[in-house]
C-alpha cells in the first residue's frame, strides 16, 4: 500500500512560524514533523511515499529529497498554484498513487498510531476508513459518528474527531473535479450510502497545527 502525507497548506495557524519554514519542517523535539512520520512508515512497512507541496515547497523538496536516507521512496506532487485543499491535493495526485487503496496522513499529527494495521483496513465496498480520535478541547463538537458496528455517519451522537489518518480508495474520487475542494462533502456523501467505516483510536494523538499545541510537545 502507498501512503500520501498532505504537506501543501500555508500554515496559517501556525503563523508567523510558517512565514519562511513550511509547516511539515516544524520541529518536534528536534526532529521536523513530516521526518517523524516518513520514520515510522518506513517502520511499519510504507515505502512508497507521495508528498503534496506548495508553499515553500522548494524547501520541503531539499530537505526530504527522493527519501532514500529515510528508508523511503518520495514521490511529489506539485500544487503550482497554491494549495488545493485535502480533496484537491489527493486528487491532483492520484496519478501517483495507483489504482489500489492508499494511506492518507496529515503532516500536522503527532501520534504513535500503529500504521501497519491499515494495510487491510477497507472492506468490500467501501470507498474510506478513517481512524477517529476522542474531541480535542479545541473541537469539542467532532465531526462524525462511529456506530458499533463501525461504521461512520454524518449525523448521529456521541461525535468523534477524524484524526487526520485514514484509506481512501481511488474510486471514491470519482466525480471528482480537478482543483480546489475540500473532503467533508465527499465523506458525508459515502457516509450516506454506508460506505466508510472507522475505528476509535486511544494512543498517542496530538493536533500540533496550532502554535499552543506545537510547543506543547517541543
Amino acid at each position: 500500500m502507498k501512503a500520501m502525507i498532505l504537506a501543501a497548506g500555508r500554515g496559517e495557524r501556525l503563523r508567523p512560524l510558517t512565514d519562511a519554514t513550511p509547516k511539515p519542517l516544524l520541529e518536534i523535539q528536534g526532529q521536523p514533523l513530516i521526518v517523524r512520520h516518513l520514520q515510522r512508515l518506513h517502520a511499519t512497512g510504507f515505502t512508497d511515499i507521495v508528498i503534496n507541496v506548495s508553499w515553500l515547497a522548494d524547501k520541503i523538496k531539499n530537505y526530504l529529497g527522493d527519501g532514500s536516507r529515510y528508508g523511503v521512496r518520495i514521490r511529489y506532487s506539485e500544487e503550482v498554484d497554491g494549495p488545493l485543499e485535502t480533496g484537491g491535493g489527493i486528487l491532483n495526485a492520484l496519478p501517483l498513487l495507483g489504482e489500489n487503496p492508499f494511506l492518507v496522513v496529515s503532516s500536522d499529527i503527532h501520534t504513535d498510531f500503529p500504521f501497519r494495521t491499515l494495510q487491510s483496513s477497507l472492506k468490500y465496498g467501501d470507498l474510506a476508513h478513517l481512524v477517529m480520535v476522542e474531541n480535542p478541547p479545541h473541537h469539542p463538537q467532532g465531526d462524525f459518528h462511529l456506530s458499533a458496528a463501525g461504521r461512520l455517519r454524518a449525523d448521529g451522537t456521541p461525535r468523534l474527531t477524524y484524526s487526520g489518518i485514514g484509506v481512501h480508495h481511488p474510486a471514491f474520487f470519482k466525480g471528482c473535479s480537478p482543483g480546489k475542494f475540500p473532503m467533508l462533502p465527499w465523506w458525508q456523501e459515502a457516509m450516506r450510502s454506508g460506505r466508510v467505516s472507522g475505528q476509535l483510536y486511544s494512543g498517542l494523538w496530538k493536533d500540533v497545527g496550532r502554535i499552543e499545541a506545537l510547543r506543547g510537545v517541543t
